[in-house]
């Protein structure tokens, strides 16, 4: 009940305050398991996705965020399952093992999964290498890949900015991409990193972003 009334309460009074230029939602397959893969530039990166899809969309959250106590605790955690978050543990190889299995539950039952293949947010706005997490998800699950352009949205909340203020907001859904071809390779290195590649062209093509292949790693606080 609360993610309908956010999808046609919410979505639609943010796209009149932000006005977001949203193309190519024909691209979305309109059932079946559809993982879309976005580049990432700013922290409302998740809430533009979530708004703007025509599909109900789940993105892996920390765990932490849904074991808050009290009222407030409850409401933060009611909220964002609404949003579509779906609660993992983060920071260790089984972590992310177990985040991979919860994402490919939420493909097994036919529904979207949205993932950063660059794992952490760009902060030159140049796009970086994926991680074969998203490849290892397409090729297991038989799911359809959206590459997803967005821009904008570093300027709407820049890093140490709390509220978004208005600003031009772009949403490009590019062609499905179908791995199937593929179909049994998963547990191929090789191969994973081949289909992961190819989305990071995709999205490239889609942003018009500088690629840079190496993993995308922020400074530490303490760097000089």
């Amino acid at each position: 009940m609360l993610q309908l009334l956010i999808r046609r309460g919410l979505a639609p009074l943010a796209r009149l305050v932000y006005r977001p230029e949203v193309t190519g939602l024909d691209n979305v397959p309109a059932d079946g398991p559809v993982v879309l893969a976005p580049n990432h530039r700013s922290a409302v990166d998740t809430a533009v996705i979530a708004l703007t899809s025509p599909r109900p969309v789940r993105f892996l959250g920390k765990a932490e965020y849904f074991t808050g106590g009290g009222l407030k605790g409850k409401v933060v955690a009611s909220f964002l399952s609404a949003l579509g978050y779906v609660p993992v543990e983060r920071g260790n190889a089984q972590a992310g093992l177990a985040a991979l299995g919860a994402a490919r539950a939420v493909l097994e039952r036919g529904e979207t999964f949205a993932i950063y293949p660059e794992g952490t947010r760009s902060l030159d706005g140049r796009l970086y290498r994926g991680h074969t997490g998203v490849g290892s998800l397409a090729l297991e699950t038989g799911a359809a890949v959206v590459p997803v352009a967005l821009s904008g949205t570093e300027r709407l909340l820049p890093v140490g900015r709390r509220i978004p203020r208005p600003g031009p907001v772009h949403v490009r859904f590019g062609p499905p991409l179908d791995f199937t071809r593929y179909q049994g390779l998963g547990s191929s290195p090789a191969i994973r990193r081949a289909v992961t590649d190819e989305i990071m062209y995709s999205i490239m093509e889609l942003s018009g972003q500088e690629y840079v292949d190496h993993y995308h790693r922020r400074p530490r606080p303490d760097a000089a």
